[in-house]
C-alpha cells in the first residue's frame, strides 16, 4: 500500500517538474493548450498511454488556469489528504433498463442482455431499427445512478450519452408520421438526433420539465438535474427551438439556452462548447465554477456525499481540467495546491474545510 502511496507521489512530482522546467517567460497560447489536452486526454488508445495521459490531465489544471509553479517550488510539500478509507471508485458504465412491463434489467460493464428488439453488452444499449407502425407506444425507462454513465441508441438511430444520475423516458419503437418524443425526467444527457430525412421529415423533441426543444437533426446538450432551478441546453450544431409553452426561442451553435423553472423565462448566452460536453469526452471541465457546483459534479461521479465545514470557500470560483477516471484523491490533491481549500475523506463523505 505504502509503494503505490509513493509511485502516485513520484508520478504527480514529476508533473510538477515538468511545470517547473517551463521558460519563465511563459507566453502560452492557453486556449489552444486546453484544447490539446482536450483532445489527447479523451484519445487514450493504451493503458501505457493512459498512464501518461491521465497525468498530463493534472498540468491542464495548471494550463487552464494560468497558474504556474515557481522554480521555488517546494516538491516535498505536496500535501496528503487526510482519509480513513479507499471505498470510494470513479464511475463506470452501469444502468437499470425498465421494460414496458414494469420489470428491471441491470446493465454492467461485462454483463450481456438480449431481447427481441434490444441487445447490450453491458455498456451500450442499441435498439433495433423498426419503422412498423404500432397501435400501442411502448416505453422503457434507462435509469443512471450515481457513479454511472451510460450510451443508448434509438430505434430511430439517434444516439444518447446519458451522464451520472440520469433517467430517460422513450418509446421502443417510433411510430411513423408523428414526432419522435422523448422524456429527459432528470439528469444530464448528451442528443446526436437522426436527422428528420430519415423519418418523413418528422421531428425530433426531447422533454424536460416544462420545457421541450424540437430539432430536425442535430447535435445537442441537456442539463437538467433535480436540484437545478436552470435547465441548460447547449447546441453543438444545427438549430434548435426552445419552447416552455409560452415562450419559443430559436438556439444557434455556440450558445445556450438557460430556462428558469421557477421564473419560466429563458435567456440565451454564448459559451465555450467544449466546456459545457467535455463529460461526454471523459473529462471534467470547469470555467469559473464555484466549488458548490464543483464538487456536487463530482458526488454524482465518485458516488459521494459533500459536507461544507468551512461555508466561505462555497462560493469561490476555480478552473481545471480533469480525467474522470483520475482517483477521488489525486483530483483533490489538486485542489488543494490552490490553498483555497482543504480535504478529508472518511467512508464516502468528504468533508470540505
Amino acid at each position: 500500500m505504502s509503494t503505490q502511496k509513493e509511485n502516485k507521489n513520484r508520478k504527480i512530482k514529476a508533473i510538477y517538474n515538468y511545470i517547473n522546467e517551463m521558460p519563465e517567460d511563459t507566453t502560452v497560447d492557453i486556449e489552444n493548450k486546453k484544447r490539446l489536452f482536450f483532445d489527447k486526454i479523451a484519445a487514450k488508445k493504451t493503458k501505457t498511454v493512459y498512464t501518461y495521459l491521465k497525468y498530463a490531465a493534472m498540468i491542464a489544471i495548471f494550463l487552464s488556469t494560468g497558474y504556474f509553479l515557481t522554480k521555488d517550488t517546494d516538491t516535498n510539500s505536496i500535501p496528503a489528504i487526510a482519509k480513513d478509507t479507499t471505498d470510494i471508485l470513479s464511475g463506470t458504465d452501469k444502468a437499470v433498463l425498465t421494460l414496458g412491463d414494469g420489470s428491471t434489467v441491470t446493465l454492467e460493464k461485462g454483463q450481456e442482455y438480449n431481447d427481441k428488439n434490444l441487445q447490450s453488452n453491458g455498456e451500450k444499449l442499441v435498439y433495433n431499427s423498426n419503422k412498423k407502425t404500432h397501435k400501442e407506444t411502448k416505453y422503457n425507462y434507462l435509469t443512471i445512478p450515481r457513479g454511472g454513465q451510460f450510451f443508448v441508441q434509438l430505434a430511430d438511430g439517434t444516439n444518447v450519452w446519458l451522464n451520472s444520475d440520469s433517467k430517460l423516458k422513450y418509446p421502443v419503437a417510433f411510430n411513423k408520421n408523428t414526432p419522435r418524443k422523448v422524456e429527459l425526467i432528470y439528469g444530464e444527457a448528451y442528443f446526436d438526433v437522426s436527422p428528420s430525412t430519415a423519418h418523413n421529415d418528422t421531428k425530433f423533441v426531447v422533454s424536460t420539465k416544462d420545457q421541450d426543444v424540437v430539432v430536425l437533426g442535430t447535435e445537442f446538450n441537456i442539463k437538467a438535474y433535480r436540484e437545478d432551478a436552470i435547465i441548460a441546453t447547449t447546441l453543438i450544431e444545427g438549430k434548435v427551438t426552445i419552447d416552455n409553452n409560452s415562450v419559443k426561442k430559436y438556439l444557434s451553435p455556440n450558445n445556450q439556452s438557460r430556462f428558469n423553472t421557477r421564473t419560466k423565462e429563458i435567456n440565451i448566452v454564448p459559451v465555450d462548447v467544449q466546456y459545457e460536453i467535455a463529460w461526454r469526452k471523459g473529462l471534467f471541465s470547469f470555467k469559473n465554477k464555484p466549488f458548490k457546483d464543483i464538487m456536487l459534479v463530482i458526488s454524482r461521479w465518485y458516488d459521494v456525499d459533500v459536507i461544507f465545514e468551512n461555508e466561505t470557500i462555497k462560493d469561490i470560483p476555480f478552473n481545471g481540467v480533469f480525467n474522470k477516471k483520475l482517483s477521488i484523491e489525486e483530483i483533490l490533491v489538486i485542489i488543494e495546491n490552490t490553498k483555497e481549500a482543504k480535504f478529508e475523506i472518511k467512508g464516502k463523505t468528504i468533508y470540505m474545510k
